[in-house]
């Protein structure tokens, strides 16, 4: 069996000012954002792709937005009813370390975790406007230090498992990665938060593709975005409910 992509989905953060995930659009409106982690099978055990974040009140705290999650929607039950047992999972890729794509590290015990070492360096020493991102707060302990002693170092480009890459994608942030699948039906590209949503990716009348509202450099975020475009990957953006419709991908 060849490798398949399944969204799975873990809440919504309702209310987001529409400029936060498109920059420079939308002003005035507003964005229910998805939550999503992504779950590769087909080969030796199943691997995710970012774990989202902590629960609502954690959410509202501490990010001041809000967060809707149902019980459904906790990530240990979505999982399950994705017939996946947490324990078997060996492999947890973390596009980034933003509060919301990294956060849930810590149910996953068996794992290994790939982390680009840019993206490392920067969440322990943050600019001032990107601290509450990153968690970086007196009083908390961002939670993805849980897995500390299981993260596995990434500079580049690499190959983390048969069919299963990394490239580097800076912009968003110093170490943003996307993750590149091999499957059956073609290649995809598990975006990160250089591509939100597909309108970050098709672009509108004024701009090609437009970046998100938070970023730490947009001439590395425009060069990434040149880079994509040569990958002949299927773009899977990282917070786009109409991903849940589209997937799962890599099925014939």
């Amino acid at each position: 069996m060849g490798l398949t992509i399944t969204p799975l989905l873990v809440g919504w953060i309702k209310g987001m000012p529409k400029p936060a995930i498109t920059y420079g659009f939308g002003w005035g409106e507003l964005h229910d954002s998805a939550m999503l982690v992504f779950l590769i099978e087909g080969g030796d055990s199943p691997v995710i792709v970012d774990t989202g974040t902590l629960g609502p009140e954690w959410t509202m705290e501490h990010h001041g937005y809000t967060l809707s999650r149902p019980l459904d929607l906790e990530p240990s039950t979505v999982l399950s009813e994705a017939g996946v047992e947490i324990g078997d999972v060996r492999h947890v890729i973390n596009t980034h370390l933003h509060w919301d794509h990294c956060s849930n590290n810590a149910l996953f015990t068996g794992a290994n975790f790939y982390i680009q070492g840019a993206e490392l360096a920067y969440a322990a020493d943050p600019l001032p406007v990107h601290r509450a991102a990153y968690e970086k707060k007196r009083g908390i302990k961002p939670p993805w230090l849980e897995v500390w002693d299981r993260i596995e170092t990434v500079h580049g480009d690499a190959e983390i498992l048969p069919g299963i890459s990394v490239v580097s994608v800076p912009g968003h942030t110093p170490g943003s990665q996307g993750v590149v699948v091999e499957t059956d039906a073609g290649r995809y590209l598990l975006a990160g938060d250089l591509i939100d949503t597909y309108e970050n990716w098709t672009g509108n009348e004024s701009v090609e593709h437009i970046p998100s509202g938070v970023h730490t450099d947009l001439f590395q975020y425009f060069d990434s975005f040149k880079r994509v475009e040569g990958l002949g990957c299927e773009i899977v953006p990282s917070h786009d409910a109409e991903v849940l419709k589209q997937g799962p991908f890599g099925t014939t």
